[in-house]
Parts: C-alpha cells; sequence; structure tokens
C-alpha cells in the first residue's frame, strides 16, 4: 500500500513506528520536503469535524438516524409471462379452444414417434461398407480410382474389423444365454 501511494522513506518510517507504538494512523501525512507548506486561505465553510485518535460508540440515535435501519419496500414482480398470457387469451376468444391443450396433445404423440428403436450400428456398419464399394465403383468409372482406392479400402477393412468385434460379442453373449437356458445340458455341443 506504501508502494501504491508512493510514499517517501521518512514517511514510511514514520507510519511504521506509529504501527508499531500501537497507536491509530495519522490522517494526513508530514509533508515530503523541509519546505513548510503555504497555509491554504480559509474557508467561509464550517471547519469539518475532527475524528478522535480513540474509536467510540456511537449512541443508538445517531444509528437509527441513518439508513441502516431501513428496510427496502417490496416491489411485487409478475410470476408469469404476460405476453404469453395475452396470447393464449386471444387465441381462446377467437377460436374457442385453447392452445396449450393442444401443445400438450402434440407432445404426447411426439415422444411416441421418438420411441422408435435406432438402427442396429453393425446393420450401419454394413451400409457404410456398401456406400464405400459403391463410391469406389463410380470413381472407377471415372477413372480416379487410383487416388481413392488405397483411402477407401483401408476405411473398409476398419468396418470390417468393428464388425467382427461386434459379431464376436454378439456371439458370447448368446453363449451365455443359451448356456443359462439348459444348465444341465452338454456344453461342449454348443461350442462346436
Amino acid at each position: 500500500m506504501m508502494e501504491e501511494l508512493k510514499l517517501t522513506h521518512p514517511q514510511r518510517r514514520y507510519l511504521m513506528d506509529c504501527v508499531k507504538r500501537g497507536g491509530s494512523l495519522p490522517l494526513q501525512c508530514r509533508p515530503t520536503s523541509s519546505k513548510q507548506p503555504v497555509p491554504a486561505a480559509p474557508a467561509a465553510s464550517p471547519p469539518a469535524c475532527k475524528l478522535s485518535a480513540r474509536p467510540h460508540l456511537r449512541p443508538a440515535k445517531v444509528c437509527q438516524a441513518g439508513d441502516a435501519y431501513t428496510r427496502e419496500k417490496f416491489k411485487p414482480q409478475a410470476t408469469r409471462d404476460l405476453e404469453k398470457e395475452k396470447q393464449r387469451l386471444q387465441n381462446l376468444l377467437a377460436t374457442g379452444k385453447d392452445v396449450v391443450e393442444d401443445e400438450v396433445k402434440q407432445v404426447r404423440v411426439q415422444t411416441k414417434e421418438k420411441e422408435i428403436p435406432e438402427p442396429d450400428r453393425f446393420e450401419e456398419l454394413v451400409s457404410e461398407v456398401q456406400e464405400r464399394r459403391e463410391f469406389l465403383a463410380e470413381m472407377e468409372a471415372l477413372g480416379q480410382d487410383k487416388k481413392y482406392r488405397a483411402i477407401v479400402l483401408a476405411e473398409i477393412s476398419q468396418k470390417m474389423r468393428e464388425m467382427e468385434i461386434i459379431d464376436k460379442k454378439r456371439s458370447e453373449e448368446m453363449r451365455k444365454i443359451m448356456t443359462k437356458d439348459f444348465p444341465g445340458g452338454n456344453k461342449s455341443d454348443l461350442n462346436d
């Protein structure tokens, strides 16, 4: 803080002495130079009250006279969107129907449509491999197959590898299901 105020070394030393003695810090620092300050012209306003060196408690009347005990006035705010209410009322008077009811029905219909199961990843991979083969055939027809052949074949092999992994997982799951269904049967027959 002393650095921010750009205090001189004697001013810093004076402040540190005040702190060591345990007294309060001065309201004004001594001048930085050895010259005496020029007294200011007397002002017409009354002199400002001086703060005492020791802290003291303020009386209750002084505290209550300030703004500390005044409560903010309650300002009610709208809890609903008035524009939406206006639109709803206009639609109700114009058509005789409440639009909110129609929206609820539409939401129910939309949720039923969303319940359609997603396509199987294995099937997606099969279609992606087929697309890449068709693309490669088109490039051969255009005479550009040399550019794309290595890239497309690498992609196809990646898709085929992923399909093999999915197939292994499925076959393991099926094997587990089948062994659960036939607990007393010959398990060696199922592995063949």
